[in-house]
């Protein structure tokens, strides 16, 4: 018993850990993207594509296996992958205007948001106090950063603000959606990633960001001359 228990400790462990390195690096990997390449609804597109894509091609090589695309889950899974779509939306907006402390302040608000929304809307154990105590500490130091931070602007606050609205959203209706609708991890992500694929277009639009695009596409030496014929 003592050695599984340790296995298992260990697991946790790798799994937070490797959690935690990922997630920071997406960051700035993010924020490095988002300043070389400043069209967030194309970028993000383009990682939903990479995303759906390379799971469609390893579960075609037998590598890994995902739940069949369907339709009728599909119109199930809609509202989970609009509320992923705006997430990252915000995420990627919030790294356009900010810069990455502010992003891993307001990412780290998030754990005490969800502990409170799964035990009101999921029926969720409540945490420990302990662990509650610890949230309150990392709230009351991201409150500290925001009363100090000297690069406040009121347009990323509230691209903060609504990241966290949709970030804590996203998480609590996901495990909802995920449960209910019993797809395994890597149809999670194909479902996710596609379906936000999808919607894409329409967010480049309502932003004007297509045009934007274009206009760059346009003035570019290199490839302006070869495509301003098939744009005007």
């Amino acid at each position: 018993m003592a050695s599984i228990a340790s296995k298992q400790y260990y697991a946790t462990s790798s799994l937070v850990i490797g959690y935690a390195l990922c997630s920071s690096l997406l960051a700035i990997i993010n924020k490095y993207a988002i300043t070389k390449f400043s069209y967030p609804a194309l970028l993000t597109a383009l990682q939903y594509f990479t995303s759906a894509f390379g799971v469609w091609v390893l579960g075609k090589l037998g590598f890994l296996y995902h739940d069949v695309f369907t339709f009728e889950t599909a119109k199930k899974f809609l509202p989970a992958a609009f509320i992923f779509y705006l997430a990252i939306f915000t995420n990627t907006n919030l790294l356009r205007h900010a810069n990455v402390d502010t992003f891993i302040v307001f990412r780290s608000l998030t754990p005490l948001l969800v502990a409170i929304a799964d035990t009101a809307f999921r029926k969720q154990p409540c945490p420990s106090k302990l662990t509650f105590l610890s949230l309150i500490i990392i709230l009351g130091g991201a409150v500290g950063y925001v009363m100090t931070d000297s690069g406040f602007t009121l347009t990323a606050y509230s691209w903060a603000f609504a990241y966290l609205v949709t970030i804590t959203t996203e998480m609590v209706y996901i495990k909802h959606m995920v449960t209910n609708l019993g797809l395994n991890t890597w149809g999670f992500v194909l479902y996710n990633n596609l379906l936000s694929l999808m919607m894409a277009p329409i967010f480049w639009f309502l932003t004007g960001e297509s045009t934007e695009v274009l206009e760059a596409i346009r003035l570019s030496p290199r490839i302006g001359s070869t495509w301003t014929p098939l744009l005007l």
